[in-house]
């Protein structure tokens, strides 16, 4: 059983960079992302990424100004926000999928704000 944990949301002002951080209990040699939900909304896609890294695809409304990244030997996925608008405002989860398998971590909330 994989367990996966998000840490690094927290409030950030409108234009502001934040780090999201994920770590994997086991191997993660397997396509990952990130997903969000805001209050209301239905939980979309961020960023995923392949297993060695070589293939990233984002949310056309994050095109620019996040990117996403993996440590295999740590058993890490990052998603590095920049550029950090109100409507990034939601909870940010990990997911892995393993043998079609879906894992997701409990999220981490970030808020966008000034």
């Amino acid at each position: 059983q994989v367990q996966l944990v998000e840490s690094g949301g927290g409030l950030v002002q409108p234009g502001g960079s934040l780090r999201l951080s994920c770590a994997a209990s086991g191997s993660i040699f397997s396509v990952m992302g990130w997903y969000r939900q805001a209050p209301g909304k239905q939980r979309e896609l961020v960023a995923t990424i392949t297993s060695s890294g070589g293939s990233t695809n984002y949310a056309d409304s994050v095109k620019g100004r996040f990117t996403i990244s993996r440590d295999n030997t740590k058993s890490t996925v990052d998603l590095q926000m920049n550029s950090l608008k109100s409507e990034d405002t939601a909870v940010y989860y990990c997911n892995l999928n393993l043998f079609g398998v879906l894992y997701w971590g409990k999220g981490t909330l970030v808020t966008v704000s000034s």
